[in-house]
Formats: structure tokens, sequence, C-alpha cells
């Protein structure tokens, strides 16, 4: 009993140590966005939209075609110095973000952020979900997922630290850099990796193969990238876009631009992903489809959030259009592991997020720059957003459509290495 009760308070342990780092991951993307006008206006050979699209862009595309491998190497070699040293390295690389003197210099920065931090998400929840249960692997993912919603919260205020005279946005990539360098020492003393979570001794033997092969013939993986994928393209550009959105449309500062973009949806979120865990594990119970139809029930919540965003006439509405999303997205985002940990054996876990993250983020790179090239031609925003509206509403069904395998929902991880 006393064993199983240390084991469970370490299991909590490991999601409060990497509440911090998930903070940081998005802190230190969110911070581009919302301090645009201050990086555009010192670094004048970015030309147009298009080139800051392309910006944002790079990130997506280096981070999207390294985590299948971060993945990989979660999987084969433990959790815990890939994640440790994925965030020392990226955080050495927002530090140095804060030095750059050219837009090909920040294009190179991004691009080497990608690379750092695409090692980090894939093996960050499967080391979640190898000490959680069934019983808490929902709350334990979403409470996580928090911590980047609050990262992406202290981002949106950026845009005040970007304005003020003594400070500036070098200053903020500079200290944020600072602190994930320093709090990798502990991270690497504390965190450590568990026995690799078993089956069921009633769950039927697979046969032995390839872990690309396996996750690339099952056909319940495959819907689960395709609807990991389609929501997120809508995800990113109201992460990347909305405090320019706002800025432009209702003519307002960049400080307060970037609050009314990220915090209303950010709060939202972590109300929709603590819920939607809460839900999802209680749903669990009776019925091992519980955390899908969760998930779709947030889904459901696109479909007005995203209309209402893209023709709200004031703020009020476009911030409540905002707080829908959010809850959407809370609900979305705190059950995608624990789906796939329905679905694909305990040693795959960390690989199949990888490559979940190469489709989602890739397109949602190519969503970046192409809402700057639609943006460029003035294409209007209700048509874009009504796009993908209509995207949402595909992924209901499209998730409806997965098969979780019983004994894969009730593993349970072995004691700590």
């Amino acid at each position: 009993m006393r064993a199983a009760s240390n084991s469970l308070r370490y299991a909590w342990l490991v999601v409060a140590l990497l509440f911090p780092v998930a903070l940081l991951n998005y802190l230190d993307r969110q911070m581009l966005a919302t301090m645009k006008a201050s990086m555009v206006g010192d670094l004048p050979d970015i030309a147009n939209k298009a080139d800051w699209g392309f910006v944002l862009g790079c990130f997506k595309w280096t981070y999207a075609v390294l985590s299948p491998f971060g993945g990989y190497i979660a999987d084969r070699l433990g959790r815990r110095w890939v994640i440790v040293g994925s965030l020392f390295t990226w955080s050495l690389v927002t530090w140095w973000t804060g030095h750059v003197t050219s837009f090909h210099e920040l294009v190179a920065a991004r691009a080497l952020m990608g690379l750092s931090e695409a090692f980090y998400i894939p093996a960050a929840l499967a080391l979640i979900s190898d000490y959680h249960s069934g019983e808490t692997r929902s709350r334990a993912v979403g409470l996580h997922q928090t911590g980047m919603y609050v990262g992406q919260i202290f981002g949106g205020f950026a845009g005040y630290v970007a304005d003020s005279p003594d400070h500036g946005w070098r200053w903020a990539f500079s200290t944020c850099g600072m602190i994930g360098v320093i709090y990798a020492l502990p991270l690497l003393a504390l965190l450590r990796d568990p026995g690799r979570a078993v089956l069921p001794q009633t769950a039927p033997q697979e046969p032995t193969q390839g872990v690309v092969r396996g996750l690339l013939g099952n056909r319940n993986f495959l819907l689960l990238v395709l609807y990991f994928t389609l929501p997120a393209i809508a995800g990113w550009v109201v992460r990347d876009w909305m405090p320019e959105i706002l800025r432009e449309k209702f003519h307002l500062g960049q400080g307060q631009a970037g609050v009314s973009a990220i915090l209303y949806v950010q709060i939202a979120s972590i109300v929709g992903v603590i819920a939607g865990g809460w839900l999802a594990d209680r749903w669990m119970r009776r019925n091992v489809r519980g955390r899908i139809f969760t998930s779709a029930i947030g889904m459901a919540l696109f479909l007005p959030a995203l209309f209402s965003v893209g023709n709200a006439s004031t703020l009020p509405l476009a911030i409540a259009g905002l707080v829908i999303f959010g809850l959407g997205w809370g609900f979305f985002d705190g059950n995608n592991m624990p789906i796939l940990c329905q679905i694909a054996r305990p040693e795959w876990r960390a690989t199949g997020y990888g490559i979940m993250n190469l489709v989602s983020i890739s397109c949602g790179g190519f969503g970046d720059w192409a809402f700057g090239a639609l943006r460029d031609r003035h294409v209007p925003l209700n048509l874009i957003f009504g796009t993908f509206a209509g995207l949402a509403l595909l992924s209901i069904f499209i998730v409806l459509c997965i098969k979780p395998r019983e004994e894969l929902s009730r593993t349970t991880a072995a004691p700590a290495s």
C-alpha cells in the first residue's frame, strides 16, 4: 500500500516538475507573436506579412520534421535526458534570439528553436502517460497542458515589455532563456524514468514489427493524426496572428492587443482542459470511448467560436468567440495523448505523438504563411475562419470513427527504475 502511495505521489510530482517546462516552452513561442510590431520595427529587412508568416512557419516546419525523431529517441533511450536536453538547448536559443540583428538571423534562430523544442512534447507526454494509468491520465496530461496555457498568458503580456523603454523585446528573450538554462539543472536531478508500462496478462500478444510500420498500418492512428491536424491549423493561426488581427481591426496598442488575444482564450483553455480531463476520466469508468466523446464535445464548441471570431464587429464579441474557442481547445488538447494511449502500444507513444506533430505542425506552418499571404491580398477574415469552422465540423466525424482497444485503455506503469 505504501509503495503504491509513493508511486502515485511521484507520478504527480512528475507533472509538477514538467509544468514550468511546459510554461517556458510556450512562453518562448508566444512572445514572438505579441512583440511583432517592436521586432519588425527593429529588423527593417522584414518586408511584409508574408515574411513574418515565414518566420512563424520556419519554426513549425523544423519542429514538425524533427518531432518523430525526437519521439523515437525518447522511446528508445528514455524520456528524462531528452526532456532536460531539449529544455537546455531551446533556452540557449531563446537567449540568442534576443541578440539577432537581421531577418535571416531571426529565421535561423526560429529554425533552431523548432529543432530543440521538437524533442520535448512527445517525451514529456509519454513520461506522464507512463506514470499515470487510465484512472488519472487525462487529468495529468491536462494539468501539464495548463502550463502551456499559462506560458501563453505570460507571453500575451510581452507586448507591454516590448514597449517598455527600460526593457524591450531583446531583454524578454534573453531573460527567459537564462531562466530555462538554470531550471534544467534541478530538473535533471529530480526527474527519473519509470519502468516500461505493461499490458495486462490477458492482452493478446502482437507480432514484433517496426514502430513506423506498426503505427502507419493502424487505421485508428491514421484517423487520430488527421483529427489532430485539422483543428490545429486554426489553433496556430489564432495563437500566432490574433494579436495582430485585433491590433489592426480595433486599432489597439501592441500591449492591449496581445493581452486581449491571449489572456481570455488561455484562461478558458485552462478551464476547458481541467474540466475535460475530469469528465474524460469519469466517462472512462463507464465507457471505453469516454475520452473520444469528451474531445468531440470540445470540437463542437469550435464551430460557433470560429464564426464569431471571423465576423465580430466589436472587441467584446471577438473576445467572446475566443473564450468559447479556448474551452473547446482545452477539451481537445487534454485528450489527444490519452486517446493515443488507447490505440498504440506503450513503447510507441512518444514516436506516435511525434508523427502527429510532424503532420499537424507542418500544416500549421503552411497555415501561418498562407494566412499572411491571404491577408496581404485582403481576403476577408470571415471567409478564412468560416473555412476553419468547416474543418472542425469534419473533425467531429473523424474522431467518432476511432475505435480504442480495451486492453490498451487499461495499461499501468511499472515501478520507477
